[in-house]
């Protein structure tokens, strides 16, 4: 679908849930608020699902927007959800399968939808969104620009990562004008807490070099989680450890969450095959940004890793 296309399907249509993907990030849950938003000024009945793994960081600005027990949605819309495998835990049961449309910039995008508006050029789905609401609306009050400015700066890192590009600078500001306060800066990226900086510390400090030291891979055991006292807002983000040091071209953290699955996580400097990386153990994502999960040891995740990030090695 093009954007005035998915403008006529949404008017069309009353009754919306809007779901997202599991251990969701700025982009999903700020996305999925603006466009709860958007979509009530326009007069319809829409909500946001709760998704339990949400972080204390981003809980005051989606409250009023979830759905009450009971509700029952005519439409089931899915933002910035690559592929039903990762929806949100509480959604998998009642909507896999039922999702009319997806909201994506995923190019992994797997296309489970009955309709996709899917902009793969787009670094963050909030750019999509915003351009939406332009479509729905003809702007965006301080409220939802606020939401998405959120999914904006998540998405490229408050505008760091390689991913930004000239559209997504022109959106960042179009949302300033509109009101999103620019001290989001400060409380996204600068403020961390102490248990946050102990844990980026004992990734650095076990951090395992290979391809003569331009990869490496971290790892976040559970044993290390519990001893730190570690909370889900502190793993906000925690991927681009890894990659900060000075010589990396591919990170890859291993974060325990069973005794024997691990979600992966890659990034890339220079070269955009983090999604091919990632597709050799089921996963996807961006060029530059992908994940997956591996089942096994550690040394066995380890190896897994390390196979794909030699098979793709500084592909283009």
């Amino acid at each position: 679908m093009r954007i005035n296309e998915c403008a006529d399907w949404l008017r069309r249509r009353n009754g919306f849930l809007i779901l997202s993907h599991h251990r969701p990030d700025g982009d999903a849950l700020g996305t999925a608020a603006a466009l709860c938003r958007g979509l009530r000024i326009l007069g319809k009945t829409a909500y946001i699902l709760e998704n339990p793994q949400t972080t204390d960081r981003y809980t005051p600005y989606l409250r009023e927007y979830y759905a009450p027990a009971g509700y029952v949605p005519e439409h089931v819309v899915a933002v910035d959800l690559a592929d039903e495998g990762i929806l949100q835990v509480n959604a998998r049961e009642l909507y896999t399968g039922k999702i009319e449309l997806a909201i994506d910039h995923h190019p992994s995008n797997t296309g489970y939808a009955k309709e996709t508006l899917l902009m793969g050029d787009r670094a963050a789905c909030g750019e999509i969104v915003y351009l939406l609401l332009m479509e729905l609306l003809g702007g965006v009050d301080q409220e939802t620009a606020t939401l998405l400015y959120i999914a904006v700066t998540t998405d490229t890192g408050c505008f760091r990562y390689k991913n930004t590009n000239p559209g997504t600078l022109r959106v960042g500001a179009a949302l300033l004008e509109a009101g999103a306060p620019i001290d989001l800066n400060r409380t996204l990226f600068m403020k961390k807490n102490r248990t946050r900086l102990i844990l980026e510390a004992s990734i650095i400090n076990g951090l395992e070099f290979f391809m003569d030291g331009e990869a490496c891979i971290g790892v976040i055991t559970l044993e290390e989680l519990e001893r730190i006292g570690v909370t889900e807002s502190d793993m906000e983000d925690i991927a681009v450890v890894a990659g900060s040091v000075e010589g990396v071209e591919t990170s890859c953290t291993l974060r325990q969450v069973e005794e024997r699955t691990w979600k992966v996580s890659v990034r890339t400097g220079e070269y955009e095959n983090a999604s091919r990386i990632c597709a050799e153990f089921g996963g996807g994502g961006h060029g530059m940004a992908a994940g997956g999960t591996i089942d096994g040891s550690l040394e066995e995740a380890k190896a897994v890793v390390r196979a794909a990030v030699e098979k793709h090695w500084k592909e283009r």
